[in-house]
């Protein structure tokens, strides 16, 4: 059984898996983000601060929807977030399109020597050299 102190209202709860909230505030969390979900279809040219204000949520806590995302910027709009490898601004996630190409042919590549290495030859078989041998009793 792992205890542990809810990020948001500090309560203890008993907790299984994923970000450590209870579940009061995950539920929550969930409204908030129907909220902000809501005024960011109705405002589609809204930037964080502008969601921030109207929906009185952390903006913190919508560029954090926005790298899992499930809250994007529309295209063309001049906000957005910075991709944390380059730095160019982006509409969501938290890398942007060239970055994840890199990364994605880096690890191809790192896995292909260990698919190309060869197969590591097997020892002979010491069965036939240790076999029982009988001497002749004459």
């Amino acid at each position: 059984m792992d205890v542990r102190n809810c990020r948001r209202c500090r309560k203890i709860f008993n907790y299984s898996m994923g970000p450590i909230y209870c579940m009061q505030c995950r539920q929550a969390m969930e409204e908030e983000f129907q909220v902000v979900k809501k005024y960011v279809q109705d405002n589609p040219g809204s930037d964080i601060r502008m969601v921030s204000e109207a929906c009185d949520i952390d903006p913190a806590q919508i560029k954090q929807w926005v790298r899992e995302e499930r809250l994007y910027f529309t295209e063309g709009s001049n906000t957005g977030i910075s991709c944390e490898h380059c730095g160019m601004m982006i509409q969501t996630g938290r890398f942007c399109e060239r970055c994840k190409a890199e990364m994605s042919n880096s690890f191809r590549a790192a896995i292909r020597p260990a698919a190309a290495a060869p197969a590591p030859q097997k020892a002979k078989h010491r069965a036939e050299s240790n076999k029982m041998r009988f001497l002749d009793s004459k």
